[in-house]
């Protein structure tokens, strides 16, 4: 039975998914070495609930008992030495989750299931930092967490079927629809989404359609809720960026490649929102979607 819930990154990602696991009833120790971005966390968990107060999707009292399932921890090994389950959603950079799985795999208990929110990163080779397999999940949650209903759920080459079931049930019990994929590169989120989104960069770069157009044309042709440069810049295109490299270096297909504009702006710093700038300008409180100037006509 998983009950106690360990989250090591305090990001965007990891509130979201603490916040989830806290709301659904279980214990959850939130871990990050920085102590500010713990606060910020906490802030922006409790923000969010307030958010569900405000439509009637929650209750004071439900947001209270989230609450208190929730602590906090600077100390990662101490945050796993209980734990029944473990979900590392730290920054998706390879070197840095295989030094975090080792430093798991030794604290944490034989019986704890060390998970990966990553999304495309591959499992197996996670989980050969550690000397538990068998007992290595991919668990890539859609962001924002709390919202989004889907959980990518990756085997990698030794994951157990009892592993991958307990996993599977965990995510239904969070309310989320749970999907077991293999593990190659980007897995399936991503494999079909990153190439879209660099076609539209692309289409960008080479003068074929403006930013609004692009956008514009996704949504209502596709009938797409955002369009590809505006979930770029959500997203974070440091983020895209990172992922396209992972598929063309795993492929060695140039269908891959990353656009030269997309390479070019992660290297300037437009960012996307979290910079303030990407395809659009974003503005504080505001969510008129504005067209950065680099881009305009």
């Amino acid at each position: 039975m998983l009950k106690n819930i360990t989250i090591v990154g305090a990001g965007t990602m990891g509130n979201g998914i603490a916040h989830v696991f806290a709301q659904n009833g279980f214990k959850v120790i939130l871990a990050d070495i920085n102590a500010t971005q713990l606060e910020r966390a906490i802030a922006t968990i409790t923000k969010n609930l307030d958010r569900q107060i405000a439509k009637q999707t929650l209750s004071e009292v439900q947001k209270q008992d989230t609450l208190n399932n929730l602590t906090t921890a600077t100390d990662i090994a101490f945050a796993a030495s209980a734990a029944d389950l473990i979900v590392e959603a730290a920054t998706e950079n390879t070197d840095l989750k295989l030094k975090i799985f080792k430093q798991l795999d030794e604290a944490a208990p034989q019986h704890t299931i060390l998970a990966s929110n990553t999304s495309s990163i591959s499992i197996t080779k996670i989980a050969a930092a550690t000397n538990r397999p068998d007992k290595v999940i991919g668990m890539h949650f859609m962001n924002p967490v709390p919202v989004m209903k889907l959980v990518e759920i990756i085997n990698g080459y030794a994951t157990a079927k009892e592993v991958t079931d307990a996993i599977v049930n965990l995510s239904k019990q969070l309310g989320k629809v749970p999907c077991t994929v293999n593990d190659y590169p980007g897995f399936i989120a991503n494999k079909i989404l990153m190439p879209m989104i660099n076609e539209a960069i692309c289409s960008l770069y080479e003068g074929i359609a403006g930013v609004e157009e692009i956008d514009t044309i996704m949504k209502l042709g596709m009938a797409h809720p955002m369009g590809p440069l505006q979930l770029a810049d959500f997203i974070g295109l440091d983020v895209c960026l990172s992922i396209l490299n992972v598929l063309y270096n795993g492929y060695g297909n140039t269908k891959y490649a990353p656009c030269p504009l997309l390479v070019n702006m992660v290297a300037a710093g437009k960012l996307g929102v979290k910079s303030g700038e990407g395809f659009y300008q974003y503005t504080s409180g505001s969510k008129e979607l504005v067209v950065s100037n680099r881009f305009k006509q």
